[in-house]
């Protein structure tokens, strides 16, 4: 999930939204971690479940990371717009956990990644993925990249 998360990073930019779904455990926070270590971020890349949103400027000339976890978030995106994602979004990168139903509204692009697992699995098994490009952004991206 880490190495894919670094391959992830080199198609996004500023501007991206990425939207994470999957069980619990099934490494959406992992897959953000590798995201952060590709962006080349500031701090290290944890759940951010009870703060709901942090925040890793770039130690170079990239974007920052927007890390999200919108699980205790049940208000869909009015409840999302306390956090000023739409102010953030144009000079980040928006990763977004347990998104759906609350933060499509943001922008007509992104790039969706359901991560499917076997419920009860702890281990190190095999995840299988599914990645969505959503929009004219994600139009002409070459998404094969990412396959392992």
């Amino acid at each position: 999930m880490r190495e894919l998360g670094r391959r992830l990073a080199k198609l996004l930019r500023a501007g991206d939204l990425v939207m994470l779904s999957g069980e619990l455990g099934a490494g959406k926070t992992t897959l953000t971690r590798g995201l952060g270590e590709g962006l080349g971020v500031r701090g290290a890349v944890t759940s951010p479940t009870f703060v709901i949103a942090r925040v890793h400027p770039s130690l170079g000339e990239g974007p920052p990371l927007v890390h999200v976890d919108a699980y205790r978030l049940s208000g869909g995106l009015d409840e999302m717009e306390d956090l000023d994602l739409d102010v953030s979004l144009p000079d980040s990168v928006v990763v977004v956990e347990w998104g759906e139903g609350k933060v499509e509204e943001l922008t007509e692009d992104r790039l969706q990644v359901v991560i499917h697992r076997a419920v009860g699995d702890t281990t190190d098994e095999v995840r299988q993925m599914t990645i969505t490009g959503v929009g004219e952004r994600w139009a002409t991206a070459d998404l094969s990249v990412l396959a392992a």
